[in-house]
């Protein structure tokens, strides 16, 4: 098991959340928790949200604004925070953009142009697909997401609590189940008027070629009836980050936007 460690970390970090445990004496922490740890690191997978990417997103959703509401639909969104990225306030160079309790900025090395910022969108919908999602509404689900981010990354930890907070205002609607198999029948659900957009940000990067090819043509063939946006990412040349693009269906039509850090920390757009 390869992220055995990150998740023996994980658990301990959940323990010292709910002041079980404490960083001064892992040892006997592992002492007195070693069933909870031994069932942990066994049955719960590694689960994080980087909300932090909605600042490097936010310019691709505003590139692809029609006029239309957006019918928001992500592949493996965890918790789905970055579902709520309108809910967010975002900083650049170049401007600024909404205006959530939680602000978004970052390194945007080559910035997004001012008149992008300019635009205005509004969301009728949001839902997303995961494996295993987590219910943040719920002590658990926002301690778990806490859990998997390192004891001594404060302002990443900020971020996340912020964002739970926003979320658990009007939690977005969040399914169980493998996208791969399950995506033609979202996609036949739609909401009339509404810009049909999908997208994800990390997960398709699991997915073996086969798994990817039946995505593509799921878009394709769900595009027929009415084209449809997916806004995704994949390793960047050099493998220095993500690769934020779009894909217009039904013809597959495929543009870079931006290249971006994996965590969302750095920006460089037109890329």
């Amino acid at each position: 098991m390869w992220d055995f460690p990150l998740r023996l970390l994980g658990g301990l970090h959940y323990l010292v959340l709910a002041g079980k445990a404490s960083w001064d004496d892992v040892g006997t922490a592992l002492e007195e928790h070693r069933e909870f740890l031994a069932k942990w690191t066994e049955e719960q997978d590694v689960q994080t949200n980087e909300v932090q990417r909605s600042w490097a997103l936010l310019p691709g959703f505003l590139s692809i604004a029609d006029g239309r509401q957006f019918d928001l639909l992500e592949l493996g969104p965890s918790a789905g925070l970055n579902l709520m990225w309108d809910r967010y306030s975002y900083r650049y160079t170049t401007g600024e953009w909404g205006s959530g309790a939680l602000e978004l900025t970052g390194e945007d090395r080559i910035p997004p142009p001012g008149e992008l910022l300019a635009r205005r969108v509004s969301v009728t919908r949001r839902r997303g697909i995961d494996l295993n999602p987590v219910d943040v509404t719920t002590e658990h689900g926002a301690r778990l997401l806490q859990a998997f981010v390192w004891a001594d990354q404060t302002q990443r930890l900020d971020r996340l609590r912020r964002a739970i907070e926003v979320t658990r205002e009007d939690p977005p609607e969040l399914m169980r189940g493998d996208y791969v198999e399950s995506l033609p029948s979202l996609l036949a659900d739609r909401r009339e008027g509404a810009q049909l957009v999908v997208f994800q940000s990390a997960s398709t990067m699991y997915l073996d070629r086969a798994a990817l090819a039946k995505v593509r043509a799921a878009l394709h063939d769900a595009a027929r009836e009415e084209p449809l946006v997916y806004l995704t990412t994949g390793r960047a040349p050099q493998d220095d980050g993500f690769a934020l693009e779009v894909e217009r269906y039904p013809d597959g039509r495929r543009r870079r936007l931006a290249v971006f850090d994996f965590h969302g920390e750095w920006l460089d757009w037109g890329r």
